[in-house]
């Protein structure tokens, strides 16, 4: 059985799997581009620790905690992959997800500590007990993920901040903001995460592609022109 997450992540690693299709602009000059193909690995990778390290099954939470950032949206393609429902809102989860570790309350079965920074190899410093090093630890994982379950599109792959639920099979066609084909989007990551996913979604449901830029880059007139963003 397929999900719309699933046939998203197929769609990025076929056809023209080398263009550009998530660029991030963040502090000190930092730029990372990621075509279908890489993005499909990390998201693969992300996938396959959880399943493979933490054993997460479809239908168990994942609560992420990270600002709008290339990073938080490859855990939110990697969850819905494995068939989680992603929690944006404070509540009840199984997973936790965070960029700050130190500040953790409540109870979860693992709790994963994201460096933000793009060439990070490892947290830095040392980490509360228990806490699984994100980037130390995903790169051992496979470039190819292999569900051991099947997600179901009818339970919910989202609760947003508001507290609404939105159906894995809702994700691309409800959830989802519509965009024109081939688009390439500018999303501002001060929005938020909530607001980038669901630009993200429907930009590349449309074969498009999109740059997220930290709220601390200044969009110059140099910048649009060399990503080909119109309409900012």
């Amino acid at each position: 059985m397929t999900t719309p997450a699933l046939d998203l992540m197929a769609s990025l690693r076929s056809g023209n799997s080398t263009s550009p299709r998530l660029t991030w602009y963040g502090p000190d000059a930092e730029r990372v581009e990621l075509s279908g193909r890489v993005l499909d690995n990390w998201v693969a990778k992300t996938s396959n620790l959880l399943q493979d390290e933490l054993d997460a099954t479809p239908g168990m939470r994942l609560r992420l905690e990270l600002p709008a950032h290339w990073k938080a949206m490859v855990w939110a393609l990697a969850s819905w992959q494995l068939g989680l429902e992603t929690v944006l809102e404070e509540g009840p989860a199984d997973f936790l997800v965070t960029a700050d570790p130190e500040s953790v309350d409540g109870r979860y079965d693992a709790v994963i500590a994201v460096a933000l920074p793009a060439l990070a190899m490892r947290w830095p410093g040392e980490l509360p007990a228990g806490c699984i090093d994100y980037a130390a630890e995903v790169r051992s994982h496979g470039d190819v993920f292999m569900a051991h379950a099947d997600a179901d599109p009818a339970v919910s792959a989202l609760v947003d901040r508001e507290g609404r639920g939105h159906l894995h099979r809702d994700l691309l066609d409800g959830f989802a903001v519509g965009h024109d084909e081939g688009v390439r989007l500018h999303i501002p990551a001060g929005t938020g995460l909530e607001a980038a996913l669901a630009n993200a979604l429907g930009a590349w449901k449309q074969g498009g592609s999109v740059v997220l830029t930290h709220p601390d880059v200044e969009l110059t007139d140099k910048l649009l022109a060399a990503e080909r963003i119109h309409g900012n």
